[in-house]
């Protein structure tokens, strides 16, 4: 390369004071260029550190991603477009992420190791060979002096010898040494030419070809429209979100100006007089209760609300309100109450109970309003154990299904015998009457959300066999229950099937059918489980077979509930949420000239749908055996008609002394065999079954036959 400083070879020998000072100008040149090339190559290593990083932090993302479809958000549904999106995004971080993969081991190839060849390789051997040529220097230096000082007696030749030959040994060694010294620091002003681009060179290959990579892996058409309709799905959020920002922000300002008046325990004697509401039916609010402790009393701030003829009280830290006092008991009564120097105390007695529960408002006007509600339900009695005069009235005005109604639903257990049709019993996609839902609803009614035998008398119970360990986590998905241990009656139907179900709750209705008033009971069910925090769900297995539904207790294997298929009037699945079910039943009550309907609500692991198409398929087997039953009732019936005449008329044939009696028998116009005659009945019931009536006419052309052969005369006959 023209211009460019070299050291000459042929002044190594001679080692003069000039080439001593130009070697240590290469020297230091030597010494800079490593330390910038550690410096340089430090700040590679920086970036293949982070190449490295970035590719795992992208995989990390993305499983991230991935991880949300498993996560438990109580608020968040399952098939959120959330959960799809995100693993949409996942998607293509993991192709992004394969391309940083290529991007890091391209720096690995191309950017590191001629930068690390470089320092091992040739700044490494250039040190090397400086400590060297400074060894042989050093001992060039001693031999000559020791070579010098040999004195002029000619006795002392064998010493002349030997250090003659010791300082050829080492001028030889420090010519050769100073010869690759000096070449290699002439090399290096070549080698740094190329060793500090080759690296940067290899850095931008990797980017363009990383660019390249990346913009036929992203910049695709599908890509650009999903990023687009996201973006203008989050730009819509956005949108909403400081709509919903705006009227937050104006209902709170609303409710600050609202709420002065509640700041106040004791409303403000400035502020407008607001009287208490003496009308209401239901209340709920703050109350601190009095307990005693030994000789001390306590007083303990909770939650009171009524529900269902009931004063419920529920602490700050529990799910669910407990009982206080039941106001269904005769003689119950609220009034104010005077003790332990309190101001707007008032207590609740039941005499009946021997129990009182003093309770401390926080003002005036809070106290009033509680005596009058409790009194008001007290004194409606619009929850009593047995029936309110509100559900008793409801009964009255309930008419009983008719075969009209029962064939529009699809059919009742009931009156399966008035069905024309095979069509499954309580099929929720045939044609139905559509009433009001409200109308369908009755008001006030309570919510039963713990499975409680629905029968009395259960005879129909599997022993008491070992079975799977009861859950702890009544929120556990998994499954894995099989048709074990179950009894005779259900292992010889002709149609089983079992599901793990957990029940949510039922509630009485109006009607005995209608899908939206068995998805308006589900909303009623849940609304209410979240209101009153209720998280505990009874789990059970339900076995559904062509003979009944039966409820099953998975950790003893005990029946629980039986319904009977009969009772069975309506199901359906729910059309947002593919896990919840219900059904309506028909409650009979001896002294009712009705029956009530209750609707039942559970989730299930598996989709809703098929647990509704195996209700269908046992309620469609159990149709069938029933029109097979009656159809065999029918033939026996016609049978025994036949077998009688056939009787009688030869009774007849014996009692017969004269030819006039024998001419009054009923005989074919040939005279040969006898005429079974039948009533006009008879014959209704005959032309509904063919088969009994081609049976029976083959058995008397057969006994016809037998005769002729046998030679019997007709008056015999």
């Amino acid at each position: 390369m023209p211009g460019m400083e070299k050291l000459h070879l042929e002044d190594v020998l001679e080692d003069s004071p000039q080439t001593r000072n130009l070697l240590r100008v290469f020297e230091n040149d030597a010494f800079a260029l490593k330390k910038y090339t550690l410096g340089l190559h430090n700040c590679c290593q920086r970036i293949m550190k982070a190449q490295n990083e970035l590719c795992a932090a992208t995989q990390a993302l993305s499983q991230q991603l991935r991880d949300y479809e498993i996560q438990t958000f109580p608020l968040e549904p399952e098939d959120s477009i959330l959960t799809t999106t995100l693993k949409q995004f996942s998607s293509y971080l993991d192709d992004v992420s394969s391309i940083q993969q290529v991007l890091s081991a391209q720096y690995s190839e191309t950017m590191m190791y001629p930068m690390s060849r470089f320092i091992q390789a040739d700044l490494e051997e250039v040190s090397t060979l400086c400590e060297m040529f400074q060894i042989a220097t050093t001992e060039h230096e001693s031999a000559i002096k020791n070579y010098m000082k040999l004195p002029k007696k000619k006795e002392n030749d064998r010493q002349r010898m030997e250090y003659n030959e010791e300082l050829y040994g080492m001028r030889k060694k420090f010519h050769q040494t100073g010869l690759h010294y000096y070449s290699s620091l002439n090399a290096l002003q070549y080698k740094r030419k190329c060793s500090l681009l080759e690296p940067i060179l290899g850095y931008m290959h990797a980017q363009r070809a990383f660019f390249q990579m990346g913009q036929d892996a992203v910049c695709k058409k599908e890509i650009e429209e999903f990023l687009n309709n996201i973006n203008a799905s989050v730009q819509g959020v956005q949108k909403e979100l400081q709509q919903d920002t705006k009227k937050t922000v104006d209902l709170i300002d609303t409710l600050e100006q609202q709420s002065v008046q509640h700041y106040h325990a004791e409303p403000n004697p400035e502020m407008p007089y607001i009287p208490p509401n003496t009308q209401l039916a239901q209340k709920g609010g703050y109350l601190f209760i009095r307990s005693k402790q030994l000789i001390a009393t306590r007083w303990d701030r909770c939650f009171f609300f009524t529900q269902g003829g009931n004063l419920m009280c529920q602490p700050k830290d529990e799910v669910a309100g407990s009982l206080s006092l039941d106001l269904n008991e005769p003689g119950v009564l609220a009034e104010p109450y005077e003790t332990d120097d309190r101001r707007f105390v008032f207590h609740v007695t039941s005499p009946k109970l021997r129990k009182s529960v003093v309770l401390q408002a926080e003002n005036e006007r809070e106290r009033d309003e509680w005596i009058c509600t409790i009194n008001n339900i007290v004194r409606e009695s619009g929850y009593v154990k047995s029936k309110s005069p509100l559900q008793q009235q409801a009964n009255k005005e309930r008419t009983p299904s008719t075969t009209s109604s029962t064939k529009e639903s699809g059919g009742s257990s009931p009156d399966m015998a008035n069905v024309n049709s095979s069509a499954s019993l309580g099929s929720p996609h045939a044609p139905k009457p559509a009433p009001s839902t409200n109308d369908m609803l009755l008001s006030d009614v309570p919510i039963q959300f713990d499975l409680q035998p629905i029968i009395d008398d259960i005879t129909d119970v599997t022993p008491n066999l070992q079975g799977p360990p009861k859950r702890i986590n009544p929120f556990d998905q998994s499954t894995g229950e099989v048709l074990d241990n179950l009894d005779s009656a259900i292992a010889d139907a002709h149609y089983v099937e079992s599901f793990v179900v957990r029940f949510l709750g039922s509630m009485e209705v109006k009607a005995d059918r209608g899908e939206p008033l068995v998805l308006e009971t589900m909303r009623q069910i849940m609304a209410a489980r979240a209101i009153h925090n209720v998280f505990r769900m009874t789990e059970s297995r339900l076995v559904v077979s062509s003979d009944n539904m039966k409820l099953i207790d998975p950790s003893t294997n005990i029946v629980r509930t039986v319904f009977a298929l009969a009772d069975i009037s309506f199901w359906a699945a729910h059309n947002e949420n593919k896990r919840l079910f219900g059904f309506i039943t028909r409650n009979r009550q001896t002294g009712l000239p009705n029956p009530s309907f209750a609707c039942h609500v559970f989730e299930c692991n598996v989709s809703a749908e098929e647990i509704c198409s195996a209700i269908q398929t046992a309620t469609k087997l159990a149709f069938q055996a029933l029109m097979e039953k009656k159809a065999v009732e029918k033939i026996q019936k016609v049978k025994a008609k036949e077998k009688n005449i056939l009787l009688q008329n030869i009774q007849n044939l014996e009692d017969a002394d004269s030819d006039e009696e024998l001419s009054n028998l009923p005989l074919s116009p040939d005279g040969k065999y006898l005429v079974l005659t039948a009533t006009e009945d008879d014959d209704e019931m005959l032309e509904d079954t063919n088969y009994v009536d081609t049976q029976m006419t083959q058995k008397v052309k057969d006994l016809v036959v037998t005769q002729e052969e046998e030679g019997v005369d007709d008056s015999e006959a």
